[in-house]
C-alpha cells in the first residue's frame, strides 16, 4: 500500500523535481566556440591536481582564443596550446599523472594531453569523438561533456600530418569555470 501511495506521490510532483541533480557549478567549466556552449563535469575526486590547473587556467583567461590546433576524425580535438603547434603550454610546471581506472575513454571524455612522458600535462586537453579503451590507464581523464557535444563534433577537422589543422582552426572563445559566470 505504500509504495502505490509513494508512486502516485511522486506521479504529482512536477518534472523538474524529477530531473537531474543541480550542476557543481565550481566543478563545471563553460567551454564557448563558434558552434555553441559546451557544459564540461569536472572530476576533482579522480584528478584534483587536473582540475585544480583546468580552473586555474581558465580563470586567468589562459585558453581563451587557443586554437583546437589537432582534429582527428573519429577520434578526438585537441586544444589548449597558446602556439598552435602542439608543443606549448602554460608557465606553470608540469603535473603527474593521474590515471584512473574508474573511468574510461568514451565520447565526450576529455583528458589531459602529455609528451611520452607520463607526467608531462600541463594546460593541452582533448575532447574525444568515440570511444578508445587503449588510452585507458595511459592518460589522465579529467571531466566529461555533459551539454552541447554536438558543438564539439562541428570542431573543423585536421588535414595536415598527425591531424594538424591546416589553415586557420576554431578556436576556443572563452573557457569559464561555470560559478564564475554570471
Amino acid at each position: 500500500m505504500k509504495r502505490r501511495t509513494l508512486l502516485a506521490a511522486a506521479a504529482l510532483l512536477p518534472t523538474a523535481a524529477l530531473a537531474q541533480p543541480a550542476m557543481d557549478l565550481e566543478n563545471t567549466i563553460y567551454l564557448d566556440i563558434k558552434a555553441g556552449r559546451v557544459e564540461i563535469q569536472l572530476f576533482p575526486d579522480l584528478a584534483p591536481k587536473h582540475v585544480e590547473r583546468v580552473k586555474t587556467l581558465a580563470r586567468q583567461g589562459f585558453y581563451d582564443g587557443t586554437p583546437f590546433h589537432r582534429v582527428i576524425e573519429g577520434f578526438m580535438a585537441q586544444g589548449g596550446d597558446p602556439t598552435g603547434t602542439g608543443g606549448g603550454g602554460s608557465k606553470m610546471p608540469d603535473l603527474p599523472a593521474e590515471f584512473t581506472n574508474k573511468r574510461h575513454f568514451l565520447r565526450g571524455t576529455v583528458g589531459a594531453a602529455r609528451t611520452s612522458n607520463p607526467n608531462s600535462a600541463n594546460s593541452q586537453f582533448y575532447i574525444m569523438f568515440a570511444p578508445n579503451p587503449g588510452l585507458d590507464g595511459q592518460y589522465t581523464i579529467w571531466g566529461q561533456v555533459v551539454k552541447g557535444m554536438e558543438f564539439v563534433d562541428a570542431i573543423k577537422r585536421g588535414a595536415g600530418s598527425n591531424g594538424q589543422v591546416l589553415g586557420e582552426p576554431d578556436r576556443i572563445l572563452h573557457m569559464r569555470v561555470a560559478a564564475d559566470v554570471k
